[in-house]
């Protein structure tokens, strides 16, 4: 029985373990989503293989030596007619068998380019792509800091929402038990009563749908971070925090992970179309081989020239020219269809700048708007709380009846929700404006 509450305990550490609250900052959850999620792995994963990438295109560059090996049994030999004449019997046809039943072979041969112009070409264009899942990478890890930098505001807006309604549920509740108490003192009415109640009911069913949103929104984040969805974290008050935001008009697009892309892409494509024309070109390559071979009535391996087994050997080494002539055209149509990419890439490029740029006026629009948004909110909400407990203090005295009571309140709720929703919205202009500068990295600086 010891042994069995013993265990018992044991794992309910090991659960309350599990379920120890995390605690999330804005950096943390980048940090964690870099380290986790499976497109930040992946693209490191791609600039990993573009170095064996260019370990391929290099081999292209160095000697190729392989080794070959044979065993052929013939089991009725080609017979072939010869004229007499060539061995002194003319006007006769003799009837010859060439080649021997058995007959194996070994060698080893040597290739080596000394003229490819499409294999320097590749060399370099390795060496490009890597640079462009260089970019990529970094790409990606922006993309990851953006999604998670907007679903970790809006996680901690919908606690804040939560913590609101929780508050109006418990102000709500004390109201309509000072209404409970007049009504049975005869002071008030049972319309007014029920209408509390009813108040209250509708609070307490908001309540429950900012739970089920704050749900599912820690669970939106959890995803995009690479975190096990039962994992509890808290997201601490100074993450929310409204500092000042400088504007300047020095924007540089061409740090822009996007546009850098792009320019790699377009570099890449000028190097496709340099290796098509190297089609053109002559290629020049060395090469050599060496050469074993037995040839007999028996299997030669093992047996010599008592056996009627013979072994020789032979080499050569020589000197490969291929000059391209005529290919009907074919390298011409691809040049030009590499050319139409380039063009095309360029339209990209252009177009690309403008969205930057538009982006960029956007984000500093979106960023002044929220700023003059949160200051009005700010006042409407204090405003609203002083009415309010104004109003809550004249019903009290009976100076005020509850229909103005329940109206501030809602008017109060109201402003309290258009507040944290201000706030939710400079935040997130806020990372659209870092974005547009190509400066999200410095979230997790």
């Amino acid at each position: 029985m010891n042994k069995i509450i013993i265990i018992f305990f044991l794992l309910f550490a090991i659960k309350i373990e599990a379920q120890e609250i995390k605690l999330l900052t804005l950096k943390d959850a980048i940090i964690y989503a870099l380290d986790n999620k499976s497109e930040a792995k992946k693209s490191k994963l791609k600039v990993e293989n573009s170095t064996y990438q260019i370990q391929e295109a290099r081999s292209r560059a160095l000697p190729q030596i392989f080794a070959n090996g044979s065993l052929t049994y013939n089991p009725v030999l080609q017979t072939t007619v010869i004229d007499g004449d060539y061995f002194g019997q003319p006007g006769t046809m003799i009837e010859a068998s060439f080649g021997q039943k058995w007959s194996t072979g070994a060698g080893i041969i040597l290739t080596q380019n000394l003229f490819d112009q499409s294999i320097f070409i590749g060399l370099k264009a390795a060496k490009t792509t890597r640079e462009f899942y260089q970019i990529n990478d970094q790409l990606t890890k922006e993309q990851v800091i953006e999604r998670v930098a907007n679903n970790y505001y809006q996680v901690y807006v919908l606690r804040q929402r939560l913590i609101l309604v929780e508050n109006n549920l418990k102000t709500t509740t004390k109201v309509r038990d000072i209404v409970k108490g007049q009504f049975e003192n005869g002071l008030a009415k049972k319309i007014d009563l029920d209408r509390m109640n009813v108040n209250i009911s509708n609070i307490s069913t908001q309540k429950q749908q900012v739970i089920n949103a704050v749900q599912l929104q820690e669970n939106t984040l959890k995803f995009y971070m690479g975190m096990q969805i039962d994992t509890q974290i808290n997201i601490p008050e100074f993450e929310f925090e409204i500092k000042p935001t400088v504007l300047t008009n020095d924007l540089n697009k061409t740090n822009r992970s996007e546009y850098l892309l792009l320019k790699k892409q377009e570099e890449l494509l000028g190097l496709q179309k340099k290796s098509i024309i190297s089609e053109f070109y002559p290629t020049l390559s060395l090469s050599a081989n060496y050469n074993y071979i037995g040839q007999g009535s028996e299997l030669p391996w093992g047996a010599n020239s008592d056996d009627d087994v013979y072994w020789s050997n032979f080499s050569s080494i020589g000197l490969n020219l291929k000059i391209p002539i005529f290919s009907g055209f074919r390298t011409r149509a691809k040049v030009k269809q590499a050319d139409v990419q380039l063009r095309s890439i360029k339209e990209d490029v252009k177009n690309t700048q403008l969205l930057l740029d538009l982006e960029y006026k956007n984000a500093t629009t979106q960023i002044e708007n929220s700023v003059i948004t949160l200051q009005n909110q700010k006042e409407n909400m204090a405003l609203a709380d002083e009415i309010l407990k104004n109003i809550n203090n004249n019903y009290v005295l009976g100076l005020a009846s509850l229909t103005d009571l329940l109206d501030a309140e809602n008017a109060y709720t109201t402003a309290q929700n258009n507040y944290t929703a201000a706030i939710l919205d400079y935040k997130l202009a806020e990372i659209q404006l870092i974005k547009s500068k190509g400066e999200l990295n410095t979230l997790i600086n």
